[in-house]
């Protein structure tokens, strides 16, 4: 696997670097793990499990790098946020943790046989990042993109988007659709299939407060509009409940290297 290691400064969107960077504490308590369904299938279509080398870009806390360890598979997990990188290092164990961007992965050619991306995709250069997946895929090797979508016609999401809305900017989402451009342009990769799973994470307030302060354009904001939008959140009515249900789909979009 030895490669030089380029990770250029441009190579990482800076609401994610100042974002995540600050909000790297709030993303661990806050943000959900995936569903074993989505894990299942993944096993089924992409053979997860013992014996299988999986890369884990944009791998942030670690939330589905533990999933993955726990298949058996061999993983690495790619992250160029030192902070997401340092939590992770402490929360998983048994997985290797290296520095590196989507476009510029510190792994050597044909050395992977599935690279995931979760809640990621939409972050990175997508012709860019295609390339080097398909660099360091094996022949018949696995792409899964995966994203717990908010139900944002349910409650709390829809006074949380309200709270949240003025501080979006042009920050690059998932939502937009934008990422799919660069997939159905390429010729390295080919669908395989895709996964839609609903499903809901249980917390409580403080669950989501964090679950909003992770998200990189409020952890980026300055300490008074963070604290303003913390009180908002609270004043919500669903937070007032005990437990708080926040309802997810998993997406899983899965591709295989051409």
């Amino acid at each position: 696997m030895g490669r030089e290691l380029r990770v250029a400064v441009s190579d990482v969107h800076e609401t994610a670097e100042r974002g995540f960077g600050s909000g790297s504490d709030a993303y661990e308590r806050g943000r959900p793990g995936y569903p074993a369904a989505a894990l299942e299938w993944l096993a089924e279509h992409a053979r997860l499990g013992p014996g299988l080398a999986v890369v884990d870009v944009g791998a942030g806390t670690g939330k589905l790098t533990r999933s993955l360890a726990a298949s058996g598979a061999e993983v690495i997990a790619i992250e160029p946020v030192a902070a997401m990188r340092a939590a992770l290092e402490q929360s998983v164990v048994g997985v290797r943790a290296l520095a590196g961007s989507a476009e510029a992965l510190p792994l050597g050619d044909a050395s992977a046989d599935l690279i995931t991306v979760a809640q990621a995709f939409h972050w990175f250069d997508g012709p860019r990042a295609l390339r080097e997946f398909s660099r360091v895929l094996r022949p018949g090797g696995h792409l899964a993109l995966i994203w717990n979508r908010r139900r944002r016609s349910e409650e709390p999401w829809r006074g949380v988007d309200a709270i949240m809305k003025p501080h979006q900017g042009q920050t690059p989402r998932h939502e937009s659709g934008a990422w799919r451009e660069a997939l159905t342009q390429t010729t390295l990769f080919r669908p395989a299939g895709e996964l839609c799973e609903p499903w809901e994470q249980t917390t409580d307030a403080d669950g989501l407060v964090d679950r909003v302060l992770s998200t990189s354009f409020i952890a980026a904001l300055g300490e008074r509009e963070r604290e303003a939008v913390e009180r908002a959140v609270r004043a919500l009515p669903a937070a007032q409940r005990d437990p708080v249900l926040l309802g997810y789909s998993c997406e899983v979009a899965l591709y295989e290297r051409a």
